[in-house]
């Protein structure tokens, strides 16, 4: 498959079968969560906003407790270098936003080519870190699996296509795009059923967590 071939299979077939399987994993672990069944709860409430509580818990877990800070602290700032290089990349770059209008609408100002480029590879060089840092840690290496590394990979490669096609190395220049948007398009199709998830459960599972404890009169 020749450059143009690839380009092609990646903006036509494999988009679309990566956009619904997106669109299909993300409503199907939704509804599966919201759906669990729920002991009743028959003690008085010690609370008087549930979701205060909710939100109070996924701002306070946003930072590590003062306990752990000075162990982890470099590492989640290190994980937030990543995360908002990440959104800067995906978010900012004008082709990207194009999609997203052509599917639904929307637009917003795009990003200079370079300050996405700063941010992809501060992303790139965050996840390398990171890496290293679960392969060397006894406790989070025996804790990884499959999914750790998989989902690690399906997000590393598009920020390394990205910069290859937008510093034009590596190949032509229709091969290394094709390569690009073939990555974006496994990530798409990876993120409803893997750890990557995370991004849009996080705010499900702090809140719950939030509002059992604010409801318990728990310290927050």
């Amino acid at each position: 498959m020749n450059g143009a071939s690839l380009l092609a299979f990646a903006r036509g077939p494999a988009f679309e079968v990566a956009l619904a399987l997106l669109v299909f994993g993300i409503v199907w672990r939704l509804v599966g969560i919201l759906a669990l069944r729920r002991p009743v709860d028959h003690s008085e409430p010690r609370s008087g906003s549930g979701w205060a509580s909710s939100l109070r818990v996924i701002v306070s877990r946003s930072w590590p407790r003062r306990e752990f800070r000075e162990r982890i602290l470099h590492w989640d700032i290190v994980s937030y270098l990543f995360h908002i290089g990440y959104a800067v990349a995906i978010f900012g770059y004008i082709p990207h936003i194009l999609v997203v209008r052509s599917l639904l609408g929307l637009r917003w100002p795009g990003l200079p080519g370079g300050v996405i480029a700063f941010a992809a590879g501060i992303s790139a060089v965050s996840l390398l870190a990171l890496l290293g840092h679960r392969m060397t840690s006894p406790v989070l290496r025996r804790l990884s699996n499959f999914d750790d590394y998989f989902s690690w990979f399906v997000a590393f490669v598009p920020l390394v296509t990205g910069l290859m096609a937008y510093y034009n190395i590596g190949g032509s220049y229709q091969l290394v795009l094709g390569l690009h948007i073939l990555s974006g398009d496994i990530l798409f199709a990876w993120l409803p059923f893997g750890k990557i998830m995370h991004v849009i459960l996080f705010a499900f599972s702090r809140g719950t967590t939030g509002a059992a404890y604010g409801r318990r009169g728990a310290s927050l």
